[in-house]
């Protein structure tokens, strides 16, 4: 059995039913010449023959005193995890976000992997679609993209090709035995001790943190983000279990080249779309508050290509600069604040960071499972930005249009920010507690106007 690790099991602490823990990704396929709709029957009765599932996808939870494992399930059921949809009428992708956004309202069952498939027929334009949806404690986003990337090609003419859930987790360095239930035994005092030598490394970080925040507050650098400023906003609310997603392209050569114009990252290019587009909204509604919104921005520490199960993500604090009109003063405020929280990581061992996160986002934790200290907010939404594949992608012969990503809106915390590449697109997938936002997808049309006015501000700098 191999232990969760204190991130992880945050993920499974925080669910219940108005808050499930599962991430999920929706892609959109064309036919390819000569297929039809019998051929997608075809295509699920081939998934349905792969029913020995490699790691992580054979993995069920395990409970010992108070402690979470990950074990096989001996009684896997492929029946439960991949399933055959049609679409309902008229198909139109106005139907299918429906379709998915519902299904990303269930909680997923604990006493089995913790994944489904869906097979998606009857997409108008003559398009099929495949949502998937695991818990995060089993993956995090960048892991799940290699994944689903392992079990796509780059040629149009493999076919036959065995689903994500097949495949064989990429190990790090040399292949792994099967381990005896001794050395199981001795692998989890292992990484017990490296966990205890984190302890003074992210016991001096939350130091720091108390003396910036305490000692430090009227002489504290501006650009330093804390855990105990972002203000209250209709973004933070009691959610319900039922989630409404919305998602939409734009081209990735436009924000490459408000990358390079502004001499910032494709994630502060990002940041600052997403800080200009809730700015809208919230105006629209009346409801902008006084001081800038605070977004806790998922941050990947994988240094090798493992794509086995697991997060290895650290979370930084980035200022969005909403209370800020011009879009230029506004990025260079979102700068500042991604730039001064990279830099306390930059000392740390990814261990470190990883229990420094969980050590920095466990009040938050807490605020969000039990609703106290209600006027606390940690930060008011989640942005996350996922590299994916630069090449063009083929299932089975079928060409990927378009991948994006669902993600969690969790309580007090209404919407959930997510983008991934693909190609010259980039992917915005936006998750919300369908209650507490209205209106939620009228975001995607301030996200255009976000890059809009950021291409303005860099026409009119090129011309003075």
């Amino acid at each position: 059995m191999k232990p969760l690790s204190l991130v992880d099991q945050l993920f499974l602490w925080a669910e219940h039913r108005q808050q499930p823990m599962h991430v999920g990704g929706l892609m959109l396929f064309s036919f390819p010449e000569g297929m039809g709709p019998a051929q997608i029957t075809r295509q699920a009765e081939h998934l349905r023959s792969y029913t020995a599932p490699q790691p992580p996808f054979s993995h069920k939870l395990v409970n010992k005193m108070g402690r979470y494992y990950w074990d096989y399930d001996d009684h896997f059921d492929l029946e439960h995890h991949f399933r055959h949809q049609a679409l309902p009428k008229p198909g139109r992708i106005r139907e299918l976000l429906a379709w998915v956004s519902a299904e990303h309202s269930h909680l997923l069952d604990r006493t089995r992997p913790l994944w489904e498939c869906y097979l998606i027929e009857g997409v108008r334009g003559k398009r099929f679609a495949l949502y998937t949806k695991a818990h995060h404690s089993m993956i995090d986003g960048v892991s799940a993209m290699r994944m689903l990337a392992r079990a796509l090609s780059e040629s149009e003419s493999v076919r036959d090709m065995p689903p994500f859930w097949a495949m064989p987790a990429v190990e790090r360095g040399q292949a792994r035995a099967v381990r005896s239930q001794l050395n199981q035994i001795l692998v989890s005092c292992r990484r017990a001790g490296k966990q205890a030598t984190t302890l003074p490394a992210v016991m001096k970080e939350v130091t720091h943190s108390f003396y910036e925040v305490y000692l430090k507050k009227h002489e504290r650098h501006s650009d330093y983000v804390s855990i105990f400023q972002a203000p209250q906003s209709i973004l933070n609310q009691s959610l319900t279990g039922s989630r409404r997603f919305a998602a939409q392209s734009y081209g990735l050569d436009r924000i490459r080249a408000l990358a390079d114009g502004f001499d910032a990252t494709i994630n502060d290019i990002i940041l600052a779309i997403c800080g200009s587009a809730l700015r809208d909204y919230l105006i629209s509604k009346n409801a902008l508050p006084d001081e800038p919104l605070i977004a806790l921005v998922p941050m990947s520490i994988r240094r090798d290509q493992q794509s086995e199960g697991g997060n290895e993500v650290a979370g930084i604090l980035a200022n969005l600069g909403t209370h800020i009109a011009d879009p230029v003063n506004r990025l260079r405020v979102i700068r500042a604040s991604v730039q001064q929280a990279k830099q306390r990581y930059a000392d740390m061992t990814p261990a470190e960071i990883l229990n420094y996160t969980a050590v920095k986002l466990m009040p938050a934790v807490a605020h969000m499972s039990t609703g106290v200290l209600p006027k606390w907010q940690a930060f008011n939404v989640v942005i996350s930005n996922v590299p994916g594949p630069t090449k063009p992608l083929y299932w089975n012969g079928a060409p990927l249009e378009g991948m994006y990503p669902i993600s969690i809106p969790v309580n007090q915390i209404a919407l959930n920010i997510t983008t991934v590449s693909y190609l010259d697109q980039m992917e915005f997938g936006l998750t919300a507690c369908r209650r507490s936002l209205p209106s939620m997808q009228r975001l995607l049309d301030y996200i255009e106007n976000g890059i809009k006015e950021l291409e303005t501000a860099l026409d009119g700098a090129k011309g003075d």
